[in-house]
């Protein structure tokens, strides 16, 4: 009997540390993967912005003209002023915090053989030594844009890695490419987020990422090359050891299919920290199984006549808590990947929506710029162009609020008067035709200072705005009041019109949601959803205060800002 409850609790005891150490590891792997995809997301959108930039770079008038009539000295002069305002000026205060460098640090010509075309003066386009300038030249002019990376410096520690763009510059007499400009970016750095990862760009064997010593980058440079070459590597994941340290790596190829050398993004996560853990946690079960089998020893002898039936109920207890665990991680697993796609698709639905209608609007708007559009033609054309702008809004609504569901949008709270706010959308509601002949009264502070951000504080007075507008009657009135109460400045936003019936009011915040008051309204149901979540980011909240036949009110909430210092973030 002795032997059989010193059996069943080391075996008890060896499961438990397997199925805690098997926790640990999954969890690890699943915080690990989303913080790729949260970094590969921002990635995304980041080489998309530059990649329509660098489109519409290619379209100016005055470089086509240069290249097509074969004035290549007029070129650079001629681009020089096209593309000032894409040039980095070196002025880091006139950017917006916590947005990416998307000004270029150099740019190229190439001719029709692919090489790059010497600009006459180097310092108006930007400084590159020979070395780095021969990494521009293509083996052919490319047809469609391509991505690739560079090095600059001569090695060691001055050198860096930079991001260039080539965009074929098509002709507008025969639809050939006659050349190509490359722009030079400087690399984002989306490395240190939640799970400790580290982010670099791996090149020609050599892997740029400073945070690292220097033995360990060289280190990782070459497991790096041997995971490539072994395999033909583009995107995969695993342990790796560099300078006596251990690494989960992952990489990924970040310009398939261009001209330029393959360039691939290395993400690391040391695991010595990881590793400790188990370890203790491997010496804490030893410590409790020594103990357990000293008290299973004592109990055998004082209970070995009656211990068979409780040993054989607690085996099927066990079994029986070890299947509805089983079945209780796999259901929150399920949950978990249910929830985790649909925010995916909703994010990756918005965002592959933005470039069709980008591409719907230009082609409306070179069809409208046209000549031989008739009086009524092009007034529907125009029609045409305006509900493209609005399913724009829309479209970056909805990435709004897949954003703010994944848990990835981030404030950068700053002292904000809204009194300014107030007074320029108050402007822009007196200058939209409208045929309700609406009255407006005001009712606010000089200054107000709110702890927010502007972009985010802007779309809620907006979209209340807008939602007392279009849900008021011919000849209502409008009412719009701020004041301090406490440690909150309160908004309070009214209209006449209809009112929301009593049924109506606990589902007035839902998304999608259209009661019988908006049938004949034009919108989407998100605006009231989006203004409350945006407020809850910022601290606050947005309720309905008042709703009956004569009246109809909105209240928002935010946290008064401190009035010397830097602003704190609500709590």
């Amino acid at each position: 009997m002795m032997l059989v409850v010193s059996g069943v609790a080391v075996a008890g005891l060896l499961f438990a540390q397997h199925n805690v150490a098997e926790n640990v590891r999954r969890d690890f792997e699943r915080e690990f993967q989303g913080e790729l995809a949260a970094l590969h997301a921002v990635q995304e959108v980041r080489h998309a912005v530059l990649a329509e930039r660098c489109r519409a770079l290619a379209r100016r008038p005055r470089i086509h003209a240069a290249l097509e009539d074969g004035a290549l000295d007029l070129l650079y002069p001629s681009a020089r002023d096209e593309l000032l305002d894409v040039m980095d000026a070196g002025d880091a205060r006139s950017r917006e915090p916590g947005t990416f460098a998307l000004r270029a640090r150099y740019y190229r010509f190439l001719d029709g053989n692919g090489r790059v075309i010497p600009p006459p003066n180097a310092k108006d386009v930007g400084e590159l030594g020979p070395r780095e300038g021969s990494q521009l030249n293509l083996r052919a002019l490319p047809d469609s844009p391509q991505a690739g990376y560079v090095t600059k410096g001569e090695g060691g520690a001055g050198e860096a890695i930079d991001e260039v763009i080539a965009m074929p510059i098509i002709s507008s007499e025969n639809g050939e490419t006659i050349s190509a400009i490359v722009l030079g970016f400087k690399p984002a750095n989306f490395g240190g987020g939640r799970a400790g990862i580290e982010s670099g760009i791996w090149l020609n064997g050599r892997l740029d990422l400073p945070s690292l010593p220097a033995s360990a980058r060289q280190a990782l440079a070459v497991e790096t090359a041997r995971a490539i070459a072994a395999a033909g590597l583009t995107e995969g994941g695993y342990e790796v050891r560099a300078g006596g340290a251990p690494y989960m790596l992952f990489c990924k190829l970040l310009n398939p299919g261009s001209l330029f050398p393959p360039a691939y993004e290395v993400s690391i996560y040391p695991l010595a920290d990881s590793l400790a853990r188990q370890r203790i946690l491997a010496w804490q079960f030893a410590g409790a199984g020594a103990l357990l089998m000293m008290g299973a020893f004592a109990a055998s002898h004082l209970l070995s006549s009656r211990l068979s039936k409780p040993v054989e109920k607690l085996a099927v207890d066990s079994e029986e808590n070890r299947a509805q665990r089983y079945r209780a991680e796999a259901a929150l697993e399920s949950t978990s990947r249910e929830l985790q796609r649909s925010a995916r698709f909703s994010a990756d639905a918005s965002h592959q929506l933005k470039t069709p209608v980008t591409v719907l609007r230009a082609g409306l708007e070179e069809l409208l710029a046209g000549e031989s559009l008739s009086a009524e033609a092009r007034e529907e054309v125009s029609a045409l162009v305006h509900q493209t702008f609005r399913l724009a809004g829309v479209i970056e609504d909805l990435l709004l609020l897949s954003r703010m569901d994944a848990g990835r949008l981030q404030i950068q709270f700053s002292r904000l008067d809204l009194t300014p706010l107030i007074e320029a959308w108050l402007d822009d509601l007196g200058a939209l035709p409208d045929a309700l002949d609406l009255k407006v009264d005001a009712d606010y502070p000089p200054s107000l200072w709110i702890a927010g951000e502007k972009r985010y504080a802007t779309l809620i007075l907006q979209n209340l705005l807008e939602n007392a507008r279009k849900y008021n009657r011919p000849g209502g009135r409008i009412s719009i009041a701020a004041r301090a109460d406490g440690d909150w400045a309160v908004l309070s936003i009214g209209n006449t019109g209809r009112p929301v019936p009593a049924a109506a009011q606990e589902h007035i915040f839902d998304r999608f949601h259209r009661g019988s008051v908006g049938e004949n309204v034009p919108g989407h149901g998100i605006g009231l959803n989006l203004a409350r979540e945006l407020a809850r980011v910022h601290g606050g909240d947005v309720r309905l205060a008042r709703s009956d036949e004569a009246w109809t009110e909105f209240e928002v909430r935010f946290r008064l800002s401190q009035a010397s210092g830097d602003p704190s973030a609500p709590a």
